[in-house]
């Protein structure tokens, strides 16, 4: 279970529907690591952000653009968080796992299972997913960038075949 201070803000998701709320998200993205370092451009994030095939929800507290999530719903890996990504302003302040939750309450509604994958050099989200409940299932070395790992994670609710007809 996430513990979330009282007084922490209390985020929202809404699917992004603007080309302002993609390019926000585009810049946020192409500005932030791990996309940094895993060199990600801000025409890469840009695509990203309009591709039909991802789900991307903006974060938002009393009307401020705080963040994104980025899910992949298709394929063995259904449920998939691809990114989830807070402004520099808004991080360290609990928002991190309110957004989670609701990214995780929402995939949840139609798959038994969440992955993600955490950059090896990126600490701090790995401490939050296993916080909140994920566990560590594989190691992708060198599958992004030389020299460092993706590790794959999994939050379950039951097998897939679950909720297969």
């Amino acid at each position: 279970m996430l513990h979330h201070s009282p007084s922490a803000p209390s985020p929202t998701l809404s699917r992004i529907t603007t080309a302002d709320d993609a390019d926000w998200c585009a810049t946020l993205m192409a500005g932030s690591d791990p996309w940094v370092t895993l060199g990600r451009t801000f025409a890469q994030s840009l695509a990203i952000m309009q591709d039909p095939a991802r789900e991307v929800f903006l974060a938002m507290v009393d009307g401020e653009r705080v963040g994104f999530v980025v899910l992949w719903m298709a394929g063995p890996f259904s449920g998939y968080l691809q990114s989830l990504c807070l402004a520099p302003a808004w991080r360290g302040r609990g928002i991190g796992g309110a957004v989670l939750a609701l990214a995780e309450a929402w995939v949840f509604e139609r798959s038994p299972n969440v992955f993600l994958c955490v950059s090896s050099f990126n600490p701090d989200a790995r401490r939050l997913y296993e916080r909140a409940g994920y566990t560590l299932v594989g190691e992708l070395p060198e599958f992004m960038v030389a020299g460092h790992s993706e590790y794959l994670f999994r939050k379950t609710r039951g097998p897939l075949s679950s909720v297969q007809g």
